[in-house]
């Protein structure tokens, strides 16, 4: 049964690659926004098994929305609920497909391993933020805490300073209630076995989205403040137990 949970998943997937594909191209031959990545990585996630609801109201513009991260499935729930795009690792532009896709979804790419290119990537952030449509980032920079919120890491937040006028930063803290620990990614586990594990799971997943009070960089003293202000605020939405340990 979970092989063919997997299959069925799977196809449902490429079938609404199928479908939303002719449309985005039509809406950019007419030189239109297509929401047609927004809705197909919405459908990915429906595809998963996740049944999403929304607790707040999404900033719809000039935001950087900062989440908590536990799985691939936050890109597919996030998106799909705001038509958001991702600052991702620049690898993931080089992935078959799923480059291809993200490049669709206007992907802001960053070289994490590099840190004397981090002034050119705040560059880069802060222009995406400039032309008004809602990014998202993932500041604990990887999977790896599992339902633990790891603190945030600090340096692209410098894309925020000095502030920018009417740009607010909106924390989003991303809930799988007793699904989570079943759901989360961590480096003990491949991605293509993860992907299998999780399409294959049998049932649905409630997960709610808490779009949290947002916040003005202009009222923080700096990128660290900030960083820490959007953690509080998303560790208080998901309780006490979703604190990790600082680093050192």
């Amino acid at each position: 049964m979970s092989n063919l949970r997997f299959a069925g998943r799977v196809l449902s997937i490429v079938a609404g690659l199928l479908a939303c594909l002719p449309l985005h191209y039509l809406w950019k031959l007419f030189g239109k926004p297509s929401p047609w990545p927004r809705r197909f990585l919405g459908w990915v996630g429906r595809s998963a098994g996740l049944r999403a609801r929304s607790v707040g109201t999404p900033l719809e513009r000039n935001v950087l929305f900062v989440a908590n991260h536990l799985s691939w499935l936050d890109i597919m729930i996030l998106a799909g609920a705001t038509g958001t795009a991702f600052v991702s690792r620049d690898d993931v532009g080089r992935w078959p497909v799923i480059g291809w896709l993200s490049d669709m979804n206007n992907t802001v790419y960053v070289d994490r391993s590099n840190k004397r290119a981090v002034h050119g990537q705040v560059d880069t952030l802060r222009n995406a933020l400039a032309a008004g449509q809602p990014v998202a980032l993932f500041p604990e920079g990887t999977t790896d805490g599992g339902t633990n919120v790891l603190p945030f890491r600090a340096s692209l937040l410098s894309a925020l300073f000095p502030p920018m006028p009417g740009l607010k930063v909106q924390p989003v803290a991303i809930d799988y209630g007793a699904a989570g620990a079943d759901i989360a990614w961590t480096g003990e586990e491949g991605a293509g076995a993860n992907a299998r594990r999780v399409l294959s799971r049998r049932g649905n997943v409630p997960v709610t989205l808490h779009f949290l009070e947002p916040l003005d960089p202009a009222e923080l003293s700096d990128r660290k403040a900030l960083a820490h202000a959007s953690r509080d605020a998303i560790v208080a939405a998901l309780g006490p137990s979703a604190r990790a340990p600082d680093r050192l």
